[in-house]
């Protein structure tokens, strides 16, 4: 019952496809970067979208001009430099942040972490000043510490709303997905594997026995299928030898899930995503569940589901780590000047 419940109720194709009109407007802070210029073209091809703000520190008036020429009805508004942050933000409903340094080979997450939480933490602040309404949507790394870094940053200017922050942890559940249709040999579109957690090394936990349709793996066949969905970006990162990290996956992800919220936001009921957000299901206090979307943002949280053994314990063997770097972001932000 829960696997079925949480199963995704737009594919990407179908968001790109549809006929729903919207007037939303989607700032892209982040947008002349690896992950930035592929996701706002998917975010341009979307009728769900009518206004692309698009915002980053170099660049950003030629990837505005550069998608303006798409025959799609968003409008496309390109934003340089820290002087224009705030017109990039002003009436947004949503948005999506993948500004930030790129993990090269031999980094973790949590090695990006001093840059890209004063990234986070200066596009939060400008987010709580002029569209402290928005739902927010971050990927920049390590969003195990970038969600609480932004949420309280929200805090100090009296605007946090937990229903509308989210940590966007959407590749991992792709990647499952694509991982076990390769394995199975079924359609990877018609493949739902709900991933909990976080979105590093083992705070990633797939929930394999609560996959649609229902797959079955050997002891030893489902711990390696958990390692590879585990550590699979580091798996692009050795792939592009120096060049990157994962950009094109995560614009995928990054535009499925802010469809998703679109979608909702629009009236569609049924829709669900994992997302990592403030919560209640464990004693961590920011954690990745599937969530049930509605126009207001988190319309309930769907929790953890029945888990195997196998899944309990990697649960508790995620834990340390994930109190670890929410604290390291509440940090950060007690201690800005």
């Amino acid at each position: 019952m829960f696997a079925r419940a949480v199963r995704p109720t737009v594919s990407l194709a179908r968001s790109l496809s549809t006929s729903t009109q919207n007037n939303a407007k989607v700032a892209v802070l982040g947008a002349s970067g690896g992950i930035g210029q592929p996701l706002s073209l998917l975010l341009k091809n979307s009728p769900l979208v009518s206004h692309l703000s698009l915002f980053d520190i170099a660049h950003t008036p030629g990837v505005a001009a550069d998608l303006s020429h798409i025959e799609t009805r968003a409008n496309v508004t390109g934003h340089m430099g820290p002087d224009q942050l705030d017109a990039a933000l002003q009436g947004c409903d949503v948005v999506v942040i993948p500004a930030g340094v790129p993990r090269k080979p031999g980094m973790t997450r949590d090695d990006l972490f001093n840059t890209n939480a004063t990234i986070v933490a200066t596009l939060a602040d400008a987010c709580a000043r002029n569209c402290p309404e928005a739902m927010i949507c971050i990927i920049a790394n390590p969003v195990n510490s970038t969600i609480p870094i932004a949420s309280e940053v929200m805090k100090k200017y009296g605007v946090y709303n937990p229903n509308r922050m989210f940590g966007v942890t959407t590749l991992d559940i792709v990647r499952a997905n694509a991982f076990v249709a390769e394995l199975k040999g079924l359609d990877p579109a018609r493949v739902n594997v709900p991933v909990i957690g976080g979105h590093a090394g083992k705070t990633i936990i797939p929930l394999i026995s609560q996959c649609t349709p229902k797959v079955e793996f050997p002891a030893d066949q489902l711990a390696a299928l958990t390692a590879r969905i585990q550590e699979a970006g580091t798996e692009v990162v050795k792939a592009k030898a120096g060049a990157g990290s994962a950009t094109l996956s995560m614009a995928y992800a990054g535009a499925r899930f802010t469809f998703s919220v679109l979608d909702a936001m629009n009236g569609k009921e049924g829709v669900v995503e994992c997302g990592y957000v403030r919560s209640e299901e464990t004693e961590c206090k920011y954690f990745s569940t599937p969530l049930l979307l509605g126009k207001s943002g988190i319309e309930k949280n769907l929790g953890l589901g029945k888990l195997t053994a196998f899944e309990e314990q990697l649960v508790v063997e995620a834990m340390t780590e994930l109190k670890a770097s929410i604290k390291k972001g509440e940090d950060f932000v007690a201690n800005m000047k």
